[in-house]
């Protein structure tokens, strides 16, 4: 079994690999891999390719925070995110958001599947034990009330990121298993800190992600 565990920032996966320091994950039937892919599409999407050009993983697992749009997941939650879309590519015209397929710049065909990043390893998330969620990814957190609002109502939003799609989009690409953990600490649009359970939010997403892979090396 061979895994790559990829975060935005260290300090999101750092119990993690110090489980792996401790387990030594290192072995000729067994490898655990870390990637710090950095903040945003952009940049996860060229560490994961980059990474994909010279390794075959059996799977890649996505671990990080994110922001909520519903009560039903409030902050300290753990979700398996099954779809993503891209929120924010595209233009407003005339208070209308048009993405790039309303504007005919993107073809409604793989990976895509009515506009979404659908994660197909069914095997796979039905191991997580977690409740699946839709996640939107965006380069500008969401702050504005009425966007808040067009998100969870028209796209149907459960947590919002800003790598979770490029996970998706790379690993359908190239055709490499993965799963996508999010743990909430906070509310979209919710500013106040001192509000949010980061620490909470780190702990649980932590323990959620040893569980399963350990789960996978056992």
């Amino acid at each position: 079994m061979n895994i790559l565990v990829v975060a935005a920032t260290d300090p999101e996966i750092t119990p993690f690999r110090q489980y792996l320091e401790e387990k030594r994950y290192h072995r000729k039937d067994c490898m655990v891999n870390v990637l710090i892919g950095g903040v945003g599409l952009m940049h996860t999407t060229y560490s994961l390719t980059r990474y994909l050009s010279g390794h075959t993983p059996d799977i890649v697992l996505q671990a990080g925070i994110g922001g909520s749009f519903h009560p039903y997941y409030p902050p300290g939650t753990v979700v398996a995110v099954k779809e993503e879309i891209v929120a924010d590519m595209g233009v407003e015209e005339e208070g209308v958001f048009k993405d790039l397929f309303d504007l005919k710049l993107q073809n409604n065909c793989h990976p895509y599947i009515n506009k979404t990043l659908v994660n197909p390893h069914y095997t796979w998330l039905d191991k997580i034990n977690l409740n699946e969620a839709r996640g939107i990814s965006v380069n500008e957190i969401t702050t504005r009330p009425e966007k808040i609002h067009w998100l969870r109502e028209g796209l149907g939003a459960v947590v919002e990121s800003m790598e979770g799609a490029a996970l998706h989009y790379v690993c359908l690409q190239e055709q490499v298993p993965f799963i996508q953990l999010r743990a909430i600490s906070n509310f979209v649009g919710e500013r106040d800190k001192a509000k949010w359970k980061m620490q909470e939010a780190v702990a649980n997403l932590n323990e959620q992600l040893i569980r399963f892979v350990h789960s996978l090396l056992c």
